[in-house]
């Protein structure tokens, strides 16, 4: 059995903080017990953890190379945990096995994923007539029996799931797309990529925690829905990352819009290039007493993507409010609804000094994380600030209002690269902005942001990939359905082999529709 995570991950931390992680030298039932006690808990929404047996542990690392176990120990330990999680934690709660070989010594991880019937409670012993039982969780690295007001806290979590890990009753396991999830199992070079011939779907899916309920009726989970659908606004009403760029500021009479959608880490890296390549630029400052010169952002790329990665971890999918990112020639703001959770002081927020006590969604930060899309949680801030200090911009600003409705990081412009270029995303504006409604009559559908970028990039005769890499997206399935499909059913895009439209030789062109709108837009610079 594999985990859908690679093994040098959780031996290095890498995608998995180190406080989800405990490394056991030998097989102890009552404190590994304790442990996934502990993570079936998941008192601060971070997604379960890990215990790694075999592999000795100093000061919360791991001791490498392991020491390892012998295979009958192994098969020894999976029958006592499938014992253990019946007649010992309460409610009944079974985490994943996985035996690996690293460095020619055997070593057992198991996943202990955060439960659904919490709170848990597991025995004090092992011994044959005791029943005392008690509620255990995680406090940093340790695991710790939960008492005072932690306790008090626990219990009112009782059965409260967070929304991301929660059962989607409206959809079914095959609205999960195995072939984004293999995609993504081949990404975090997870082994469980290698096995996924032999596994259904529901499988699959099972043992990367995105399936649920009982056999005869198998629900996705909504992170899965979120991250291997193609489409999964359908579940999650206005799931979008919206760029707006106001060339004469937010009083101006003209704007320009883009939206973002797919899979969310599809859709985040689309965003991310796409601001990237049209509102990000250098300025080189020449001093008069030094013959180095200095090279600005007018926004530093890693603070927008640490805030953007923020905004979709911690939106509520609940709620039908798209992620807003608005460009000024002054700054750039990241919105996202609801605000952060209440444990966060208003006054650490604007100082740039909070820390979440819990998480909104404790399994999507997970998967950015293992894409490498985030370090990590509660790094966002402080990341954020490091980054704009090492720039030389003006201070971040974290605003949120009395009722935690909404959530901003306002960026503010590097003066130098202000002066320097005035006219910032004017060449995006114009693209976008005059396309609708200039070709009357040979239109069959709306001329929206991205089928304006289809046909201002399409030289020629393209393939699909060549022109799909003119656009500069990365996602084939969001490149197809919200770009190419929209620009052949407007008529301003046409096949070259219409009869065959799965040719292994066909190719794009436009239409004389197209080529007359493309003549009507600003040449590009």
């Amino acid at each position: 059995m594999s985990l859908p995570i690679a093994i040098t991950d959780i031996l290095h931390g890498h995608a998995i903080e180190w406080e989800r992680l405990e490394f056991k030298e030998g097989w102890n039932p009552l404190r590994v017990l304790h442990t996934l006690c502990a993570f079936a808990n998941d008192f601060r929404n971070l997604g379960g953890g890990y215990v790694v047996i075999g592999v000795a542990e100093s000061k919360g690392r791991p001791v490498l190379p392991p020491v390892g176990i012998t295979q009958e120990e192994a098969d020894r330990i999976q029958k006592e945990l499938q014992n253990l999680g019946h007649s010992a934690i309460f409610p009944s709660y079974h985490p994943l096995a996985a035996p690996y070989v690293v460095d020619d010594k055997l070593v057992l991880v198991l996943w202990a994923p955060g439960g659904r019937n919490r709170a848990y409670r597991a025995k004090t012993s092992l011994s044959k007539n005791s029943t005392e039982t008690a509620w255990y969780i995680r406090k940093n690295s340790s695991t710790v029996k939960a008492a005072g007001d932690d306790l008090e806290e626990l219990l009112s979590l009782t059965a409260s799931v967070p929304y991301d890990d929660q059962e989607n009753i409206y959809a079914k396991v095959g609205d999960l797309s195995r072939t984004l999830v293999i995609e993504y199992l081949r990404e975090v070079k997870s082994d469980l990529a290698k096995r996924t011939k032999k596994l259904s779907l529901e499988e699959l899916g099972r043992r990367m925690g995105i399936v649920s309920g009982v056999p005869e009726m198998p629900f996705a989970i909504n992170v899965g829905l979120l991250f291997f659908n193609p489409e999964p606004w359908r579940f999650f009403k206005q799931t979008q990352i919206d760029v707006v760029w106001f060339p004469e500021g937010r009083g101006g009479d003209r704007f320009t819009e883009k939206e973002f959608k797919g899979p969310l880490h599809q859709m985040l890296r689309d965003a991310l290039a796409y601001i990237k390549k049209t509102y990000l630029s250098t300025t080189v400052v020449k001093h008069k007493d030094r013959a180095e010169a200095d090279r600005v952002s007018n926004f530093p790329y890693e603070a927008i993507e640490e805030a953007l990665v923020n905004a979709v971890y911690h939106r509520d999918y609940n709620t039908r409010e798209p992620i807003e990112v608005t460009i000024t020639g002054d700054e750039l703001t990241v919105m996202s609804y609801p605000g952060p959770d209440r444990s966060v002081k208003t006054s650490d927020l604007v100082k740039g000094l909070a820390t979440s006590r819990r998480y909104r969604n404790r399994r999507i930060g997970e998967f950015l994380k293992e894409l490498d899309l985030t370090e990590g949680r509660g790094t966002g801030i402080p990341k954020i600030l490091r980054a704009m200090k090492k720039n030389g911009s003006p201070r971040p600003k974290f605003r949120t209002d009395e009722y935690y409705s909404f959530f901003a990081t306002v960026l503010p412009i590097h003066r130098d690269a202000k002066a320097a270029a005035p006219d910032l995303g004017s060449t995006a504006g114009q693209v976008t902005g005059q396309v609708t409604g200039q070709v009357t009559g040979q239109v069959t559908g709306q001329v929206t942001g991205q089928v304006a970028q289809v046909v201002a990039h399409l030289d020629g005769e393209l393939t699909r990939q060549e022109l799909q890499d003119a656009v500069g997206v990365a996602s084939r399935a969001h490149f197809r359905t919200t770009y190419l499909d929209p620009a052949l059913e407007t008529g301003l895009v046409e096949m070259t082999q219409p009869d065959k439209p799965n040719s292994r030789s066909q190719r794009y062109r436009l239409t004389p529709a197209g080529k007359k709108l493309r003549a009507q837009q600003p040449k590009k610079k």
